[in-house]
């Protein structure tokens, strides 16, 4: 039997790798997104992760086709940098709406059917994973409230996972570190109070040129597949050595150590 998998924030970046990838491995393959077209064995849906209803239409659309769901990987996000101090509370109440209210929503509208799902088949797990970053675990200046976006996905992931553990669904998150995309240029950049915080603009360009220096989205994409292939998927994971290398000291290291690090990095 096909296996279906949906996908928001699917039109570019990570989410446009990962829908190629999981089609190209025999997923019935749906892409969730505002801007985004169907392709080649990819259904696009019309969807704003931030409106219930968006998520609970585009779901039972899904499901309507199908009959099943078997892998939900919530993608969806958006970026913004700038001074806690100065950000207007219009910009962070968004970027929270979109990367974390819009996974609730998605996963609100979704989770009926993966149990359902669970009961009537035999074998792998039906499975969400949340696409967090490495900046869950590591904060970044000038990146505070996406850093706590991801922070809020990690901790609503591990709680939901023992939620649904009698329930036969698998939920992870994958952290990615940088990653060359055009989340870079779609970032909302602000350098008011930059009087203030003269070190702003050299910290936000330093963390734009890792990221357009950082890994391909098909790595990702490699990587989520594997998680949803999994038996036992990790709860947390990244990829690459030296991300892991990270995730390995920000665990050792003390707090204050780590912090100093992440200071003289930007």
């Amino acid at each position: 039997m096909v296996k279906v998998m949906m996908i928001t924030g699917g039109s570019s970046g990570i989410g446009k790798a990962t829908a190629e990838l999981f089609a190209s491995n025999g997923y019935k393959v749906y892409e969730l997104s505002r801007h985004g077209e169907s392709r080649e064995g990819i259904v696009h849906i019309d969807c704003d992760v931030t409106k219930a209803e968006d998520c609970q239409r585009a779901v039972a659309e899904v499901v309507e086709a199908e009959k099943r769901l078997d892998v939900l990987i919530s993608n969806a996000g958006m970026g913004i940098s700038g001074a806690v101090e100065f950000t207007a509370e219009e910009e962070w109440k968004h970027l929270m709406d979109v990367n974390f209210n819009g996974a609730v929503n998605i996963t609100q509208a979704a989770l009926p059917h993966l149990r359902q799902t669970a009961k009537e088949q035999s074998g792998k797990r039906p499975r969400i994973i949340f696409v967090s970053s490495m900046m869950a675990n590591f904060s970044i200046p000038f990146q505070a409230f996406y850093s706590a976006s991801k922070f809020a996905i990690n901790g609503f992931a591990l709680a939901l996972k023992n939620e649904l553990r009698s329930h036969g669904v698998e939920v992870c998150c994958l952290m990615p570190g940088d990653v060359k995309t055009g989340f870079t240029n779609a970032r909302r950049d602000s350098v008011k109070g930059i009087e203030i915080y003269p070190h702003m603009e050299a910290a936000v360009a330093q963390m734009a040129k890792d990221e357009q220096n950082g890994q391909s989205p098909e790595q990702l994409a490699r990587k989520l597949l594997s998680l949803a292939e999994a038996a036992s998927p990790e709860p947390i994971s990244t990829v690459g050595l030296m991300y892991k290398a990270f995730l390995l000291l920000g665990r050792i290291l003390p707090t204050r150590l780590v912090y100093w690090i992440v200071s003289k990095m930007y």
